[in-house]
């Protein structure tokens, strides 16, 4: 880089607002469209690493620490130069000694900071945010209750719980009866029970005495077939119960990580304005945005 020692414009000091709203507004849109852009391309390739069934692909924990570094290095990175350009193209107001002039540089970055974080809310709640949304309707759900997830899976007729049924009620011959009725009532009792204390000894005699009924087995194995499928919708639930917590967790740990980012985003605004002002001042030229051959290189 080349440096030129500044000097003071000639003619009437500006009497204008300290605030270049301009200056601010373009650094501030520059940051939020590099953090939606950079945070676009790092979900993308989250999502080529992982299994929507958890069979393969990477780790949950490892998605965690490297969502964690991305999601930090970008709104940094992003903040830092929307700071730097409005430092840049801030007009100097020659009022003030050189640490005013710097303090003025910095407080405009926070201002950049300020628009980058409205900027971004305003694309989240218009609907562009689609993982910050996703990821407030799975906490929601989690917080209704493992109760009711696992309800409104025993109510789809293509629910986890169908399968269990259907074994359950399994005959090799067809039998008189209101078969649905029947299903539904199994069902019942089975939500009670995986999501209660358990199904009661009551319970589960009489859905044996159902199974026997419809399937010509003896008692005995109709109880040995009721309490493998009690045992599969208890682990049914079991998955539904973990998927919520870890929404959960997810949705808190996302909540932290945005606001620890957006306050280092804030330092590192105010610290690039800060720069960007200083090269402002000395006319400071980087070879890489200069026309070959400028006087200036």
């Amino acid at each position: 880089m080349t440096t030129i020692t500044p000097s003071e414009p000639a003619g009437t000091q500006e009497t204008s607002s300290y605030v270049d709203w301009p200056a601010i507004l373009a650094g501030g849109i520059v940051a939020a469209a590099i953090s939606f852009v950079m945070l676009a391309f790092g979900s993308a390739i989250g999502l080529t690493m992982t299994d929507p069934f958890g069979r393969e692909g990477v780790s949950l924990f490892w998605i965690a620490i490297a969502m964690a570094i991305w999601v930090i290095w970008v709104q940094v990175s992003a903040l830092m130069i929307g700071g730097y350009l409005t430092g840049r193209m801030r007009r100097r107001n020659y009022d003030a000694t050189e640490d005013e002039s710097d303090i003025r540089d910095g407080f405009h970055g926070l201002l950049v900071w300020a628009t980058a974080v409205v900027f971004a809310a305003i694309l989240a709640f218009g609907g562009i945010g689609t993982v910050a949304n996703s990821l407030g309707a799975a906490v929601g759900g989690a917080a209704q209750g493992a109760g009711a997830a696992a309800g409104q899976a025993i109510s789809d007729e293509s629910g986890p719980f169908q399968s269990s049924i259907d074994r359950l009620l399994r005959t090799a011959t067809t039998t008189e009866g209101d078969a649905a009725a029947t299903r539904d009532e199994v069902g019942r009792i089975l939500i009670d029970g995986v999501t209660g204390e358990g199904v009661s000894e009551d319970d589960r005699a009489y859905l044996a005495q159902l199974v026997a009924a419809r399937t010509d087995l003896d008692q005995a194995e109709a109880e040995a077939r009721v309490d493998e499928t009690i045992a599969q919708a208890q682990s049914v639930q079991d998955d539904v119960v973990a998927a919520a917590e870890q929404a959960r967790t997810i949705g808190i740990l996302g909540a932290f990580l945005t606001a620890a980012s957006l306050a280092i985003g804030a330092a590192g605004a105010w610290f690039s304005a800060v720069t960007g002002g200083n090269h402002r001042d000395t006319h400071t030229v980087t070879p890489f945005f200069a026309r070959r051959g400028s006087p200036l290189m």
